[in-house]
């Protein structure tokens, strides 16, 4: 028996939508803010990152603006979207590939590279975004226009946007995982050799990479859900399930959100965000911050920073 969504139920997927999507906007919007007023944050490194939380920024911006039960703002939806989310999880691979480049290759020719990163970034996503327009008839899916009836519409909303970006997850776990690998191999190496300075540093270095290796799993988290909504939509085309909707909206609009915290809000950023508001404190509201933490966080390497990828002034 079909199962529709009822009006109900998309009122409360849109209002997911809505909140997600704009939490996703102040965080991403967040990062831009800092790249713009911070320049010691304006290097290649943290440049990557801009324009993965400017592309986070505007997918959210245009998911919250699109209206599905309009014609016109139902398309510009789903073009707008479908570009900026695919040039998102594009750019997470720029940032794998550079630290690839760097730590395992030993390469330092990666600020030369932007203009390439830009045209694979910008091209993909646009021809991605084409080829997703032909046989499109966009129809309300809950509380956005990126659903498609029929099997071509199906089948080419999945092979522009989710194939690539599994694609991009497998990259990025392989890439993170080489780079740790390698990284672990080099602590083990410095044991016993360096001095504790050093050996401090490596572990530090380290560590901070090993939370890289948990990165693809935002990509994996955020659409995950919106996988499986659309393979059990080609299975059973006339069967909603509203509480797998429901996920699926909800962790994808996060995505800009958790992009932002895991990419940008480093110990770089952290340190420029406390400089800034030390000059505005009160003397007795310092004391609440004592020097030994502002220390702590100088010594601490910023995930991208730490591999002095064309940090210099």
């Amino acid at each position: 028996m079909a199962t529709v969504l009822s009006v109900h139920d998309r009122r409360i997927l849109t209002a997911v939508n809505s909140g997600a999507s704009s939490l996703s906007f102040v965080g991403s919007g967040f990062i831009v803010l800092c790249y713009s007023l911070f320049k010691e944050l304006r290097k290649f490194s943290f440049k990557l990152v801009f324009y993965l939380s400017l592309s986070d920024m505007l997918c959210s911006f245009f998911n919250m603006v699109g209206d599905p039960s309009k014609g016109f703002f139902c398309y510009a939806q789903d073009y707008t979207t479908h570009f900026f989310c695919v040039a998102s999880f594009l750019w997470t691979t720029t940032i794998a590939f550079t630290l690839h480049r760097t730590v395992v290759r030993h390469k330092t020719d990666v600020e030369d590279l932007e203009g390439i990163f830009h045209l694979y970034v910008w091209g993909t996503s646009l021809v991605m975004t084409v080829i997703h327009s032909i046989g499109n008839n966009n129809t309300h899916f809950g509380a956005w226009c990126w659903g498609q009836t029929g099997r071509t519409g199906k089948a080419i909303h999945f092979i522009t946007f989710y194939v690539p970006l599994w694609g991009a997850i497998l990259y990025n776990g392989f890439t993170y995982f080489q780079v740790i690998r390698m990284l672990n191999n080099a602590t083990r190496m410095a044991v016993g050799i360096s001095d504790r300075a050093y050996q401090f540093d490596s572990r530090t270095d380290t560590k901070a990479l090993n939370r890289w290796g948990y990165y693809p799993l935002i990509l994996i988290g955020s659409w995950a859900f919106g996988t499986i909504n659309r393979i059990h939509d080609v299975i059973e085309p006339g069967h909603k399930i509203f509480w797998l909707s429901f996920l699926d909206v909800g962790t994808a609009g996060l995505m800009g959100l958790f992009n932002s915290i895991a990419y940008g809000l480093n110990a770089s950023v952290r340190r420029a965000i406390y400089e800034r508001l030390e000059l505005f404190w009160p003397e007795r509201l310092q004391r609440w911050f004592p020097n030994s933490s502002r220390q702590r966080n100088q010594q601490q390497q910023s995930e991208l920073v730490s591999l002095k990828i064309q940090d210099q002034q």
